[in-house]
């Protein structure tokens, strides 16, 4: 049994997917970018503080369980591209990623015992062209919106991805190579759950 540091259903479903038994914490934490910090340390830092804030909202009983934590973000030359604020603002997004490819990166902590280990995982990914009509099509729906580089691997922008080098989790939000190895190495084996 574990804490997840986060409410996404997508990492819950991941780490059903690998078997792992786990509670969610719902936590808040200040998601701005530092200045000259770049997409690697950035999501590095949201992940180890999303890992801490957890353990801290853990009640005294549940704080000898792992708090696990994560966060993926989408760069493309050099620049984080964070959740659209509106449609317009999405399809803006999604025309800057057409025809290139652009970096997912996803970082996984895992705070227990007194300590904090972090992996990250860096993903390519290749939008097609897209159309004019598509991307207005895809940013009138709910879907892009509480999602980095306004797209889901999952979801219907899936058809927009020529190539992906990396893992698909990751993509998605949770790395699960570096998650199952974090968690090995705190003791918990996902194949004897």
């Amino acid at each position: 049994m574990i804490f997840l540091a986060s409410s996404s259903p997508r990492r819950a479903e991941l780490l059903r997917q690998i078997g792992i038994e786990f509670e969610t914490l719902e936590i808040s934490i200040d998601e701005s970018q530092v200045p000259a910090e770049s997409a690697e340390e950035y999501v590095c830092r949201m992940a180890e503080t999303k890992a801490r804030a957890g353990q801290k909202m853990a009640s005294a009983r549940a704080r000898l369980l792992p708090v696990l934590a994560a966060d993926t973000i989408v760069s493309i030359d050099g620049s984080i591209i964070g959740k659209p604020d509106d449609a317009q603002d999405c399809c803006r997004m999604l025309a800057k990623l057409s025809a290139r490819q652009h970096q997912v990166l996803s970082a996984v902590a895992l705070s227990y015992a007194g300590r904090l280990e972090l992996k990250m995982s860096l993903n390519q990914v290749k939008f097609r062209a897209l159309e004019e009509w598509e991307i207005e099509a895809c940013c009138a729906q709910d879907e892009p919106f509480d999602k980095a580089g306004a797209y889901a691997i999952q979801g219907k922008a899936a058809i927009f991805i020529e190539r992906i080098e990396g893992s698909y989790s990751s993509v998605m939000g949770l790395p699960l190579f570096e998650t199952a190895a974090l968690l090995g190495e705190a003791g918990i084996s996902v194949l004897k759950q």
